[in-house]
């Protein structure tokens, strides 16, 4: 009994030169394994990596440019952190390897409490250190 695999389009090298490859988005800032989507973030927030590993990057960003490349790359720490099981979030608080900080909305403002004092979001935590690069 034959067995034929079919017509499917592959990458197809000669010569070792890629003839063809394929092809599964056209968007240039998509990670395999995480879903890349482009969003209207709040002033001053231009990605956002989730619990479910899908990242937002704000719509304000150029595609393709270098400032894309980074916010995309620190929100990837995130998402391998929280993979790895080393981050994590909910609504009321970050866990963050092994230690928990409370999180509520002081004022209109998203606060973290750390060290014994309520911080507004974006400031230097302990997770964002690890993830600049």
């Amino acid at each position: 009994m034959a067995f034929k695999l079919g017509r499917a389009k592959q990458p197809i090298a000669r010569g070792g030169m890629i003839d063809r490859k394929l092809s599964f988005r056209t968007d240039k800032a998509s990670i395999p394994g995480n879903e890349v989507i482009r969003k209207n973030l709040s002033d001053g927030i231009l990605g956002e990596a989730n619990m479910d590993g899908s990242i937002f990057i704000s719509d304000k960003i150029q595609p393709g440019s270098k400032e894309e490349n980074q916010v995309l790359l620190h929100e990837m720490r995130h998402a391998t952190d929280m993979k790895l099981g080393k981050l994590a979030y909910s609504d009321d608080a970050v866990y963050y390897d092994g230690i928990t900080y409370p999180r509520e909305t002081i004022n209109g403002k998203d606060m973290i409490k750390v060290d014994g004092k309520w911080k507004e979001a974006g400031d230097d935590f302990p997770w964002e250190k690890t993830a600049n690069i």
